[in-house]
């Protein structure tokens, strides 16, 4: 069976139309998707055959039967979160997230006894960042664009808003869908050419940032470079996939080598 997978923005953009914040239906977001990654089956006419054999966890079921979802448990989160492309939630990670490292975003579930859109993008958020930073220095942005935790009123930007601005900003900055950013202007002979990188994400999200006129410069700024970090994090995401993958392929192909 082939898993269902979802690309970052496509999953924030699954949970703003969970939350009534989209164009479009959660189901046309999953179809949306589906489509984009199945176009040869859709073109030869193999649409079915491909769709039967895509495995679908549960709680996309619900969705596609139009059951209302306003909050997740923990292992519904988890199962969202191996959906994403380059990502490896696993539920022990997130048991230690919400009850050790980041407790005070998580203290008490936000939807009854289940948590609310804007704790399962905070969970994916970490997932991203962590990739990059120890929990530490993600709890110090935490404090700079969410201010206190047990409130969202004074949040700079929604955790939900927040993962659709960089996944977007990701996808904006990677048109050619290779999961590489675009740079433009490399010369050949040129060294440093890092910092063509770095400018076009600095730019970007400053871009994105200015999209919420009622932040002080200071505070966009503040946001700005939080999108410039999580937009990274992505980028880094991808290479410890693939790192991982050949990591695996090796181990695993080792015996079947040195046996012959």
């Amino acid at each position: 069976m082939e898993a269902f997978t979802l690309t970052r923005k496509e999953m924030a953009s699954l949970l703003l139309a969970l939350d009534g914040r989209h164009s479009l239906t959660p189901l046309q977001v999953l179809q949306e998707a589906w489509k984009k990654a199945h176009r040869d089956a859709l073109e030869a006419g193999r649409s079915l055959p491909a769709f039967l054999t895509t495995e679908l966890p549960p709680i996309i079921e619900r969705m596609i039967k139009g059951g209302g979802v306003k909050g997740f448990s923990l292992q519904e989160i988890a199962t969202l979160g191996k959906l994403i492309e380059y990502s490896h939630l696993s539920i022990t990670s997130m048991q230690n997230w919400v009850k050790r490292d980041f407790k005070p975003y998580f203290e008490c579930p936000k939807m009854g006894r289940k948590y609310s859109l804007n704790q399962a993008a905070l969970l994916f958020i970490i997932d991203d960042l962590k990739s990059n930073l120890d929990f530490a220095s993600i709890l110090q942005l935490f404090e700079l664009i969410f201010n206190k935790p047990q409130t969202d009123e004074d949040d700079l930007i929604g955790p939900l808003d927040l993962y659709a601005s960089y996944s977007g900003m990701f996808e904006e900055l990677d048109a050619n869908n290779d999961q590489l950013m675009d740079t433009d202007g490399h010369v050949k002979e040129s060294r440093n050419q890092d910092t063509l990188t770095e400018i076009a994400v600095r730019t970007a999200a400053d871009r994105y940032a200015k999209r919420l006129p009622h932040l002080s410069k200071q505070q966009s700024e503040a946001l700005r470079n939080v999108l410039f970090i999580a937009a990274i994090s992505i980028q880094t995401s991808y290479f410890h996939s693939l790192a991982r993958r050949y990591l695996n392929a090796t181990l695993f192909l080792t015996d079947s080598m040195t046996d012959r």
